[in-house]
């Protein structure tokens, strides 16, 4: 699986890559400016992207303008934000493309090195992996809408659905059984009205409709 990474800081690009190395994915290049990320991207296809939001030179919102435009010519590529902060309107606007394949994660907040590489796979196979700190702030100014209908139970699976959890592994944190973890999703996708097309697009657009992003059309 290859990787390129846009990092300025050189202890974390190296970091990163040698863990990813270890890992099995292949690093096709490790970055700290736009246009070189942009160029990267053209010549190795890769598999995903790791991009810190803030990049030289100003540090402000390169990042983000970089998976823009990398999206732009390739629109299938799956991005992985690591950033040291929660960028809300960021968040949002990577989210709001509707098709997954998109990761938020805050530096400080990786805990646990497999937990990040489990991540990373299943961005790259277009699901998604947001902090839940940046669930909190997605959804804290959310207006009214059909989540409201969602039962409590249902917004915690949702809210896990979100974080990227298979539903095994909701089943385990919410101490509950995978069956009713699917049941749950069942009336999820119901009260939203999502139409019974296939279910990992369901997904992609409950998470979507919970973070408060709307799919582009």
């Amino acid at each position: 699986m290859r990787v390129v990474i846009a990092e300025d800081n050189v202890l974390l690009q190296e970091g990163l890559g040698l863990l990813l190395s270890t890992a099995g994915f292949e690093v096709a290049a490790a970055v700290d400016r736009v246009d070189e990320f942009l160029a990267a991207v053209d010549q190795h296809r890769p598999d995903i992207a790791l991009v810190d939001i803030r990049l030289p030179p100003t540090f402000g919102d390169e990042g983000l303008r970089a998976v823009r435009a990398a999206r732009q010519t390739h629109p299938d590529l799956p991005v992985f934000v690591l950033s040291q902060y929660v960028e809300r309107a960021y968040a949002a606007e990577l989210l709001a493309g509707g098709q997954g394949g998109v990761g938020y994660l805050l530096k400080d907040r990786v805990a646990r090195i497999d937990d990040f590489l489990d991540a990373m796979r299943r961005v790259a196979a277009g699901g998604t992996a947001v902090d839940p700190l940046v669930i909190s702030q997605l959804v804290a100014d959310r207006p009214s809408s059909r989540l409201d209908e969602l039962s409590p139970r249902e917004r915690e699976v949702l809210s896990l659905m979100a974080e990227g959890h298979t539903n095994g592994t909701i089943a385990a944190r919410l101490h509950i059984t995978e069956r009713a973890v699917h049941k749950h999703i069942s009336n999820i996708f119901a009260k939203l009205d999502l139409p019974p097309d296939d279910s990992s697009h369901r997904r992609v657009t409950a998470v979507l409709a919970y973070l408060g992003t709307q799919p582009k059309k």
